[in-house]
């Protein structure tokens, strides 16, 4: 079976919630393709780095320069076990491209693993998916769960949940809990 894992980014995604995902996955053994819609294999996205600095919401400062290894227009959801969905601004725009939504709903109708985080739960509301799901997310994306008709989370910054073949969390500090059952999901058995 194919170890092809499919992550959809976009400029501005978070960093961590890009970088880490991508690398830990890649370390594992799984191959990676991260795509952006109108842009290319070699292509990169500009990233964001979110802290928590103690005021109402996160702050942002810009982060790396992430070089995508893939075709957006090359992707058939077919080739892929999973589906990982950073968090930050991108999913705000990503939402806006009909191919990206279909592409979140051929991962849920396969029933296939896909990881969210932090704003990744506005792909999943935006592709009609959440409908009685359970789905954490950064919690001014709440109302976006509930109106999708899933039930939010509100969990610890550092915990996730799984629900059938969703695996959420609300953001970067999340990532050993988060991956840990993304990838129990996708059958894979770390033993130490």
């Amino acid at each position: 079976m194919s170890k092809q894992l499919l992550m959809l980014v976009g400029d501005y995604a978070e960093d961590y919630e890009t970088m880490v995902p991508f690398q830990f996955l890649t370390g594992l053994g799984y191959e990676v393709h991260a795509v952006c819609p109108d842009k290319k294999n070699g292509d990169s996205i500009a990233t964001a780095i979110h802290d928590f600095d103690g005021q109402q919401t996160y702050s942002e400062k810009r982060g790396h320069n992430f070089v995508l290894n893939y075709d957006f227009d090359a992707v058939n959801t077919d080739h892929y076990i999973g589906l990982v969905i950073p968090g930050g601004r991108a999913p705000e725009y990503l939402r806006m491209y009909p191919r990206v939504i279909e592409i979140v709903q051929a991962f849920d109708h396969a029933q296939k693993p896909i990881a969210a985080v932090c704003h990744g739960a506005q792909l999943l509301a935006a592709a009609g998916i959440l409908s009685g799901k359970t789905c954490s997310a950064y919690p001014a994306c709440a109302a976006e769960v509930r109106l999708a008709g899933g039930t939010y989370a509100d969990i610890a910054v550092t915990e996730a949940v799984t629900d059938g073949h969703l695996v959420t969390a609300p953001a970067w500090p999340a990532h050993p809990a988060w991956l840990a059952q993304f990838v129990k999901l996708l059958g894979a058995e770390i033993k130490i």
